[in-house]
C-alpha cells in the first residue's frame, strides 16, 4: 500500500509556481466570500451532525448551529433517526434550545407552545381556534437530508454536488469497515472549542503532515518516517502511519506503545495504524486500533471558527484498550494544541502587507488539492487580487458560467 501511495505522490506534477502558491491571502479575510463561502461550501456539502449512539433512545436528540443553519437530530419512537431544521413553523423560535436532551414523546416550542410529533409533523397549536385549520404535514418542522454511513449521522442543509454519503465514501468503507464503528458508543461526548482564525487555516494545517516532524513531537515519537499524506481526489482524502518500533521518547507515547494491546479484531495491516479519512470540505474521520473519532471546523467570522468532534469506543472496551484510549487521547490533545498555535501565527500573517502567499512544497499536495476543489467551487478564488466586496458574489456567478 505505502509503496503505490508513494509513487501517486510522485507522479503528483506542480506544473508552475501559482499551483505553489495556494490560495491568496485576501480569500482568509474577505466577508463577502465567508458568505458565499457558507452557502456554497458549507451548506451544500455533506456534514456529520453526529454518531447513531449519541441519540441510542426514542425521544434523544441533538441539536447543531452552524453557519447560520440550526439542525435537530432526533430519534423517533419507530427508532429512526431524523434530521431537521430547528426552527418552529410559528416565529422562528428554536424547538429545542439545549445542546442535547431527550423528550418523551413530543416537542414543545418555547416560545408559544406549537407542539411537534417525533417525526417532526405538527401536532397543535396553541388555542388552535386562533388560525385557521392547519396541515400537519405541510406545517411540519422542515426536514434536512439525512444520511446515516458506518453509524455516523451526515446531514445536507442545501442539495449541493455530492453524491450519496456512501457513494461518496466508498473508496474507504473497506477500510473504515474493519473498525464497526456503528457498534461503537460515545466516551465524553460532542465537543466544540473556539479558535481565533480562518476556517480554511484550521484545514492547511490538517491537510499535510511535512509540518509533523519540527511541530508536532509526540506524534513524530509515534510514526517516525511512516507517515504519509495523499492527495484530495474526488472530495477525498487520506494520511496514514504505523507506530515505529522505535517510539518512546516521550512519557505518553512510551505508555501508549507499551499498554496498547495487540488489536486481534483488526488486520495484521491495520493493528498498528492511526489513520485520517478527511471529507471536503472540513471533517475527518480518524480511526486507532482502539477508537474512531470525527472532528471538523465551521467559520464563525473571518476571523473566528469553530471546532468541533466527539471520540467513540468499543462498546466491550477492554481495561488495556481504555488505557490506551487515553494515552492516545493526550497525544492528540497536545498535537491539537500545537495545530492552534500554527494556525494562528499563519493566519495572523495574511493581513500583512509583508505577506506574499504560501509557497508550497510538493510533500504539501494536500494543501493544493483542497485548493483546488475550493477554487472549482468558487472560482472568485482563483483571482490573485480580491474583487471589491459587493462585487464577489457577481464575480463569482460570471466566472462560475465560463
Amino acid at each position: 500500500m505505502e509503496t503505490v501511495v508513494n509513487e501517486l505522490a510522485r507522479d503528483i506534477s506542480v506544473p508552475n509556481d501559482w499551483d505553489r502558491r495556494g490560495l491568496p491571502g485576501w480569500c482568509y479575510h474577505s466577508d463577502a466570500l465567508l458568505e458565499l463561502e457558507k452557502e456554497h461550501v458549507f451548506r451544500q456539502h455533506w456534514q456529520i451532525a453526529c454518531h447513531v449512539s449519541d441519540v441510542p433512545e426514542p425521544g434523544n436528540y441533538i441539536t447543531m448551529d452552524v453557519v447560520g443553519e440550526r439542525a435537530l437530530i432526533l430519534r423517533g419512537q419507530d427508532g429512526a433517526i431524523r434530521g431537521f431544521h430547528n426552527i418552529c413553523r410559528h416565529r422562528g423560535s428554536r424547538v429545542v434550545a439545549d445542546d442535547k436532551g431527550t423528550c418523551r414523546n413530543a416537542l414543545v416550542c418555547p416560545f408559544h407552545g406549537w407542539v411537534y410529533n417525533l417525526d417532526g409533523t405538527l401536532r397543535g397549536a396553541a388555542r388552535p381556534r386562533s388560525f385557521p385549520p392547519l396541515d400537519k404535514l405541510a406545517f411540519g418542522l422542515i426536514p434536512l437530508e439525512l444520511e446515516v454511513w458506518m453509524g455516523f449521522v451526515f446531514i445536507r442543509f442545501r442539495p449541493g454536488p455530492q453524491p450519496s454519503v456512501a457513494e461518496l465514501m466508498q473508496p474507504f468503507a473497506e477500510e473504515l469497515g474493519q473498525y464497526d464503528t456503528e457498534t461503537m458508543v460515545p466516551t465524553h461526548g460532542i465537543w466544540t472549542q473556539d479558535s481565533p482564525v480562518n476556517w480554511k487555516s484550521v484545514r492547511d494545517v490538517d491537510n499535510e503532515g511535512y509540518h509533523v516532524a519540527m511541530a508536532h513531537p509526540a506524534l513524530q515519537d509515534l510514526y517516525g518516517s511512516t507517515y504519509y499524506d495523499e492527495p484530495f481526489v474526488n472530495g477525498l482524502c487520506r494520511s496514514f502511519a504505523t507506530y515505529n518500533p522505535h517510539a518512546g521518547r516521550r512519557w505518553s507515547v512510551r505508555q501508549y506503545v507499551t499498554v496498547a494491546p495487540e488489536a486481534t479484531h483488526l488486520p495484521e495491516r491495520l493493528r498498528k495504524a492511526w489513520i485520517y479519512f478527511g471529507l471536503f470540505p472540513n471533517a475527518v474521520i480518524a480511526v486507532t486500533p482502539e477508537s474512531v473519532q470525527f472532528y471538523q471546523e465551521f467559520p464563525l467570522s473571518t476571523g473566528k471558527t469553530l471546532l468541533r468532534g466527539a471520540i467513540y469506543r468499543y462498546p466491550d472496551e477492554t481495561r488495556q484498550q481504555r488505557l490506551a484510549r487515553y494515552l492516545a487521547f493526550r497525544i492528540d490533545r497536545d498535537t491539537q494544541s500545537e495545530d492552534v498555535q500554527l494556525t494562528i501565527w499563519s493566519n495572523e500573517s495574511m493581513t500583512s502587507k509583508a505577506f506574499g502567499g504560501f509557497y508550497l512544497s510538493d510533500l504539501e499536495y494536500g494543501v493544493r488539492t483542497h485548493h483546488d476543489h475550493l477554487r472549482a467551487v468558487l472560482p472568485v478564488m482563483t483571482l490573485e487580487q480580491a474583487p471589491r466586496e459587493e462585487e464577489m458574489a457577481s464575480v463569482n456567478a460570471t466566472m462560475a458560467t465560463r
